[in-house]
């Protein structure tokens, strides 16, 4: 009756991790560019210890010991002035990519969650990228269209010249109704 054997091993290994996973906490997504990319300056810890120790010698005597302890840790690598600068930088380049989209959005200063975001956006007006084209297409479609004139006798990939899509699906207006599927013939 090997079979109807239980295996104790594995049920307390899957007890054990069934308890552990009791104490697992979820996982919350970070914004990782508005972070503190684990600047750490310095740590202070302080603590207390306590100590008993028996004697076994003829006297059978008993030591007590207590004492209070102050460790600083100091990390290597960039001063702490330094690296809350790059901090404070990484944010603010941030701030100046978003808040054009943040200023454009009137409706969120209106809303009372994002006064801060808002506060941090007011006044602050990006340029504007303008070395994208006016037509849909890309720089490396234009590149690409370049060099096809310069070398007509080469043959690409997807050997055509490369437009502005112009789909030829039309969508039917509101009212339109669509045609009944066929029948299907059971014999």
């Amino acid at each position: 009756m090997e079979i109807a054997k239980m295996n104790y091993y594995f049920t307390g290994i899957l007890i054990i991790l069934l308890c552990l996973l009791a104490w697992v906490g979820p996982a919350y997504p970070r914004n990782e560019y508005l972070n503190e990319y684990g600047v750490r300056c310095g740590e202070m810890e302080i603590s207390t210890e306590r100590r008993d120790t028996d004697y076994n010698y003829s006297d059978s005597s008993t030591n007590e010991q207590q004492g209070i302890r102050f460790t600083y840790r100091k990390y290597l690598g960039t001063d702490c002035k330094t690296s809350k600068e790059n901090v404070a930088i990484k944010q603010q380049l941030e701030l100046m990519k978003m808040c054009g989209r943040v200023n454009a959005n009137p409706s969120l200063a209106n809303n009372s969650n994002f006064n801060l975001l808002v506060s941090k956006c007011r006044g602050v007006n990006p340029a504007r990228d303008n070395t994208r084209p006016n037509d849909s297409k890309s720089l490396w479609d234009d590149m690409k269209d370049d060099y096809k004139k310069e070398n007509p006798e080469l043959n690409l990939m997807g050997d055509k010249f490369i437009e502005p899509s112009k789909s030829k699906l039309k969508i039917p207006p509101k009212d339109y109704i669509l045609p009944l599927p066929k029948p299907k013939n059971e014999d």
